[in-house]
């Protein structure tokens, strides 16, 4: 973990000087969980470097277990809220965002828990570049429509659905998080949502 977390103490005016070869963009997942969709896609794309964010040790251990076991340089890690991070990072530094089912708080006094917010929206927006993408996954009906309200309101994002059952598919490449199997066993059904930064 010393080798690969990010120290905050430190600006990170340059995202990708943070791995150790050259990375042709970087990119964020807010919220691993237990890596299953982090270290594929860092997997298949070793030329992308990628920041992931995790308050829960156990997740962090097992990806630095699989990190290790595959050999991957391209990706550094922040143990805790991925808030610190993005209010570090520099403006336009970044690709693409990940959110796949954070914590839905379901019940209405928790709700200002939620990760999505006119807050952290603009806090995204802002370390977005132009066309950059947020790829979010719930399988959560009341925070998918939560979570496609509040974006499609603010000036920096447009969902990307071309057609009525665009939001039903993952997106290529895709790898199914533990949660996400799950959720499926359990009989309630994934969104996807795709917006881009304008």
């Amino acid at each position: 973990m010393p080798k690969l977390a990010l120290d905050l103490a430190k600006p990170l005016d340059d995202p990708a000087a943070l791995f150790g070869a050259p990375v042709r963009e970087t990119r964020l997942e807010i919220g691993f969980g237990g890596g299953e969709h982090l270290i594929e896609a860092a997997a298949l794309e070793p030329d992308v470097g990628f920041i992931g964010c995790e308050p829960f040790v156990n997740g962090v251990a097992r990806l630095l277990s699989l990190i290790e076991r595959r050999g991957l340089g391209n990706i550094r890690l922040h143990r805790g809220d991925a808030v610190d991070v993005i209010d570090r990072l520099p403006d336009a530094s970044l690709t693409r965002i990940y959110l796949f089912y954070p914590d839905p708080w379901p019940k209405r006094r928790q709700r200002k828990r939620r990760f999505i917010s006119a807050d952290t929206i603009a806090r995204l927006a802002r370390v977005m570049r132009a066309g950059a993408q947020l790829r979010f996954a719930t399988d959560i009906d009341d925070y998918a429509a939560w979570t496609l309200a509040r974006l499609r309101a603010s000036p920096d994002f447009r969902w990307t659905a071309s057609g009525a059952a665009d939001w039903l598919h993952p997106w290529e490449g895709w790898t199914r998080t533990k949660y996400e199997g799950k959720a499926i066993a359990a009989g309630r059904k994934p969104v996807y949502l795709t917006f881009a930064r304008d």
